[in-house]
């Protein structure tokens, strides 16, 4: 699965999803962790109420399974829950994205909390899924 990460450093859970200029991509498996890109956001970020700012954001993890922000607007994390992606809040900007990519690694080993199940069925039922579920209806 893809797991995101909004940062400044590259190293810690410390910008907010809707002022984040990069958000960090991985891929996570119970085998480890690979990073696969930063995603590079430009323009006026900070403008609160700006709601096409955070167009191309989900447009861009939309294949995510969850994002790790320091903070989110209800809106912004209801847009991102209907696409599918979990946002979830880091405990502190001090929290580094390697830790929280070994605690994902593990707990995968392991027996993954609910809302972590949820999020990853949500995943792998893809468009194609729906359509054959909606025609056997």
């Amino acid at each position: 699965m893809k797991i995101a990460f909004t940062t400044s450093d590259r190293v810690h859970v410390n910008a907010h999803f809707g002022w984040a200029r990069e958000i960090d991509v991985y891929e996570v498996s119970d085998k480890g962790y690979e990073f696969l890109e930063t995603l590079k956001f430009e323009g006026d970020l900070k403008e609160d109420g700006n709601e096409d700012k955070i167009t191309p954001k989900l447009d861009a993890i939309v294949d995510c399974t969850i994002v790790y922000v320091v903070a989110i607007g209800g809106s912004a994390a209801a847009r991102l829950i209907k696409k599918g992606v979990t946002p979830v809040k880091a405990r502190s900007e001090e929290e580094k994205i390697a830790e929280l990519l070994t605690k994902l690694v593990q707990t995968l080993k392991g027996n993954p909390p609910p809302w972590l199940r949820k999020a990853l069925q949500q995943k792998s039922t893809n468009f194609a899924d729906e359509v054959e579920n909606e025609a056997a209806v």
